[in-house]
């Protein structure tokens, strides 16, 4: 049976969090909660712990894993370069469920990006992802706590329920909303390209991104 560990989601406090943290620097895996479903963290930095998730999750390597960072600024070292279109959206949405499919830079795994070269990065609006990510001064894995193709978890119970001894740590920060995942959109393209419309509505992101045309009309 992993350990679950209750903490606040409103002001996670430190202790957790540090212990939470350690478990991701030793390579383990930590199941968490976020602003729309239960995620599955390890270090993205750390070839083992990516290997670990695809185990876990019985994911076909054809399938890339996003990730959540610290802060916007942290991606400058994990992405090749940061478009205007980004620069807008990551503004208006972040921290918040977006996910922003970038061209990713030297120091992310292949394994990541399935190959793609590309890689989803968002900052999360929900404390104990966001605090979680800032500990570990580095990103953390934000793929779905659950076995691929089955159903998403919201609550630290359901993660128990669906991946029993499989992850290290459960943390139990209450339930989340459920309903749909974070919207992907590829920024890597002009005009950027919706992959997948999830909990921010497409027409919402398409609005932000006319603004951009306006501020630039010659």
């Amino acid at each position: 049976m992993p350990q679950i560990l209750k903490i606040n989601p409103r002001q996670p406090e430190y202790e957790q969090i540090h212990q939470a943290m350690q478990i991701l620097q030793a390579g383990g895996v930590v199941a968490y909660p976020t602003e729309t479903l239960y995620g599955l963290a390890v270090d993205a930095l750390n070839e083992g712990a990516i290997e670990r998730i695809f185990q876990i999750k019985g994911r076909q390597f054809s399938n890339p894993i996003a990730l959540i960072a610290g802060s916007k600024y942290e991606i400058c070292s994990l992405v090749a370069e940061i478009p205007i279109a980004a620069q807008r959206l990551m503004q208006d949405f972040w921290p918040g469920p977006l996910t922003l499919v970038f061209t990713a830079s030297q120091t992310i795994s292949p394994r990541l990006t399935a190959g793609t070269g590309k890689i989803g990065i968002r900052v999360s609006s929900h404390p104990i992802a966001d605090t979680l990510a800032n500990s570990l001064s580095g990103p953390i894995t934000a793929t779905s706590a659950n076995h691929s193709g089955a159903p998403e978890c919201r609550t630290a119970g359901e993660v128990l329920t669906s991946l029993s001894d499989q992850v290290d740590l459960i943390i139990d920060g209450g339930p989340t909303p459920g309903g749909k995942g974070s919207t992907f959109m590829d920024i890597t393209t002009d005009p950027p390209a919706c992959l997948r419309e999830g909990a921010i509505p497409l027409q919402i992101i398409q609005a932000a991104l006319n603004g951009i045309k306006e501020n630039y009309r010659p």
